[in-house]
């Protein structure tokens, strides 16, 4: 009689064990449950080069997703949908934005003002929302800066050689006139000599 006993008891652990994992899956996937995950919160951008502000949401029903740009010029509200249902995008980013079902969207064309932080909202059906942010900084192209210091170098290089060519000229000018003050000096000594030996 003990031996099935116990096997009775095992099968009751294992079944109990079973319904213990089911419930917390089920806990898990209930609704309100939205979860949200920002792999890149840092994006470093040049002028004129698109971007990917990426993101991974995830929930049981039915989603809104909201996106916002706050910076220094104030706050301004790039787009918002429903996930597989209408598409809202501000008319200020009309041409330059583009939606993913994952809740990712992508700015063509970035200028130094969208530079700032990029909020996203997912909100679940039920109520339960996530937030996420992202921090864009957005620099000159390079290349601008190099174009004006090889300007510049190549300025002063012709200024420097017309100095260069303006201290030779002075040079030869004085090594002209010293010599030509040297023959005076000689000629004038020599006159002084045949003076004093005819006196």
């Amino acid at each position: 009689l003990m031996r099935p006993l116990q096997g009775c008891r095992g099968r009751g652990v294992v079944v109990g064990t079973v319904t213990l994992c089911l419930a917390a899956g089920w806990a898990l996937q209930t609704p309100g449950a939205v979860s949200l995950v920002v792999p890149q919160p840092n994006i470093n951008a040049t002028v004129a080069q698109n971007i990917l502000l990426s993101v991974e949401y995830s929930c049981r029903g039915v989603a809104t997703i909201e996106w916002k740009h706050v910076s220094s010029w104030g706050t301004t509200k790039i787009v918002e949908w429903k996930s597989g249902n209408y598409v809202n995008i501000s008319t200020v980013y009309k041409d330059r934005v583009t939606t993913f079902e994952n809740g990712s969207i992508q700015l063509l064309n970035v200028g130094m003002r969208d530079a700032g932080y990029y909020f996203i909202t997912v909100t679940e059906e039920y109520g339960t929302n996530t937030y996420g942010t992202i921090i864009v900084n957005v620099y000159e192209i390079i290349y601008e800066d190099l174009h004006f210091v090889a300007v510049l170098f190549a300025f002063l290089a012709a200024v420097s050689a017309i100095l260069i060519c303006f201290m030779w000229l002075c040079n030869k000018s004085l090594h002209l006139f010293q010599k030509t003050t040297h023959k005076l000096t000689a000629s004038t000594t020599e006159e002084i000599e045949l003076e004093t030996i005819e006196c």
